[in-house]
């Protein structure tokens, strides 16, 4: 079994990535990677990255956050369709329906798949808006509590449960476990590198494979960040609209409805701030962070498993094709 050398980390780089299938991307700050593990070695493509100009609306605070996730969302999505064509497993494809014929036909290759993402992206979405919000709050709504903050409460813990069953079940499938250890490859191969060692398949594979600034981490500081804007939010619109709670007595159906609707719209701002919460987070190290990351931490021992040397080698090209040759340029 490997040795994990203790993370003694000496930068904190803005350099993230996103496991793929048989490969990894990674996202400078001037340009995005994407590192194929292929049977010809590995295939490696770079694309400059559109930076929002200082200044812009884009990188105005809360604003940022909402932005970066949608194209998180995006590029992650485009990443995993382009490693799929790319991966070395799918030999024998099925040929394209008559209706993927017309649309690409009518549209173009290049709009046919934009509109492919952009469905994949908001059925993505809608799914976990459906699974981690909607769901808690029909079950919570079995209840009756007489607490608008033990509502939101319950509903909270619910929506805990269902996203850790849902990632422990993920982990469990055998199609997610070489995803996931390219998770763990990503992960020492950026710890290796704000270490400050060589980016060598021996110093990476000592690093351990928990980091704290993942995805991972983020999603779950969001469904705890939500618990505590929901119950503050609903608590203020109950007081300045006494008629929705009379509604609940007289229409509980109606009233769920208009809840659920109220926090869903809130969700912008439930990313928004989770976003500037998980900065602050990353650029300190003191007992608070670490407890405020630990959740996600122990998280991540379900979604990252010890990768291979092979998929080492991979994380390794993809961050060295991303650093900025101006040094410090990506400081967290």
């Amino acid at each position: 079994m490997a040795k994990h050398t203790q993370n003694t980390e000496k930068y904190k780089t803005s350099i993230g990535g996103q496991a793929l299938i048989e490969g990894i991307m990674m996202r400078g700050p001037e340009k995005d990677a994407i590192v194929i593990h292929t049977a010809e070695g590995l295939k490696i493509e770079t694309t400059p990255r559109k930076i929002a100009p200082k200044g812009s609306f884009k990188t105005w605070p809360l604003i940022r956050g909402c932005v970066g996730f949608f194209d998180s969302q995006v590029q992650g999505v485009k990443a995993l369709m382009h490693s799929a064509d790319l991966s070395p497993e799918e030999t024998d494809e099925p040929a394209q329906s008559k209706l993927d014929q017309w649309l690409e036909k009518k549209l173009g290759s290049e709009k046919f798949q934009q509109c492919v993402i952009g469905f994949a992206v908001f059925l993505g979405l809608a799914m976990s808006v459906g699974l981690f919000f909607i769901l808690p709050a029909l079950i919570g709504g079995l209840f009756n509590f007489s607490s608008n903050l033990v509502t939101n409460l319950v509903e909270g813990l619910i929506r805990i449960i269902i996203f850790m069953g849902y990632m422990l079940l993920v982990s469990r499938m055998n199609e997610m476990k070489r995803v996931f250890a390219y998770h763990g490859a990503e992960h020492k191969t950026i710890r290796c590198y704000e270490a400050g060692l060589p980016l060598t398949v021996e110093n990476v594979r000592q690093q351990t494979r928990l980091h704290p600034r993942c995805g991972t981490s983020f999603l779950l500081v969001v469904m705890i960040i939500s618990i505590l804007l929901f119950s503050v939010a609903s608590t203020g619109l109950l007081a300045i609209a006494p008629g929705l709670a009379a509604l609940q007595e007289s229409s509980a159906i109606l009233y769920k409805f208009i809840m659920i609707v109220f926090k869903l719209l809130l969700l912008p701002v439930v990313v928004a701030f989770t976003y500037e919460i998980n900065r602050w987070i990353g650029r300190h190290d003191n007992w608070f962070t670490r407890i405020l990351s630990a959740p996600g931490m122990w998280m991540q021992n379900f979604t990252t498993n010890e990768p291979g040397d092979s998929m080492i080698e991979v994380g390794i090209a993809a961050l060295e094709a991303v650093i900025p040759e101006q040094e410090g340029a990506d400081r967290w």
